[in-house]
């Protein structure tokens, strides 16, 4: 487990002693798996995270398609559970951890107290949800600009240059899951990218060439 000071030291939106400390009095550090939920579509939300390493996946589910909304990361929380906790709403996205993360969670009721309190909170909640409105924009302007192959083939690359490697342990769910569409589109995509000798499929991973 961290130190106080190592703890701080991440923390680096926050400048007020007095809020560093409630920080520290009402918060918890809880160390996460791969898999573990954070949040459910139509739960309440009563914690909320600030990641501090690892991250964790946001999306929403209809049936049996998933639609991606943005991945939490170290130093941010999540704007959908925000929103939900500011008005006492229902959640309407999932949380699930990523990969191993550690996460700072307090009691989402003390939100709207530290707006009216603490500059640097209210900053910091401003700054998430202009990421996240951007995030989103983007998004969206993927899937209607953009056709499927193209998103595949630049998620690749993407997925490749933040991994430092050109294989990349994916199945065609996970990434049908990742670009919002069915895993049927994504193996037909995938083969004709094979075809033309622009990556190799192994089980469970894609190998750019």
């Amino acid at each position: 487990m961290e130190t106080t000071n190592e703890l701080l030291k991440k923390l680096t939106f926050f400048n007020e002693p007095q809020f560093k400390a409630e920080l520290l009095e009402h918060g918890k550090l809880l160390s996460l798996n791969k898999g573990d939920t954070i949040v459910r579509d139509g739960q309440y939300v009563k914690f909320l995270p600030i990641v501090l390493k690892g991250s964790i996946r946001v999306f929403q589910q209809k049936e049996d398609r998933e639609i991606l909304l943005y991945y939490v990361k170290a130093q941010e929380t999540c704007t959908m559970s925000l929103a939900a906790a500011y008005f006492n709403n229902k959640s309407t996205s999932h949380g699930i951890v990523a990969e191993p993360t550690e996460v700072l969670v307090f009691p989402a009721d003390l939100i709207d107290q530290w707006q009216m309190k603490y500059p640097s909170w209210n900053k910091y909640v401003m700054h998430m949800f202009r990421k996240r409105y951007d995030e989103l924009i983007n998004s969206f302007e993927g899937l209607v600009f953009e056709h499927i192959d193209v998103r595949v083939r630049e998620y690749l690359k993407s997925k490749a240059l933040a991994d430092g490697s050109k294989s990349i342990e994916l199945s065609h769910q996970q990434l049908a899951s990742e670009l919002g569409t069915t895993r049927v589109v994504i193996s037909r995509i995938l083969k004709d990218y094979e075809r033309q000798k622009k990556i190799k499929l192994f089980r469970g991973k894609i190998e750019l060439v």
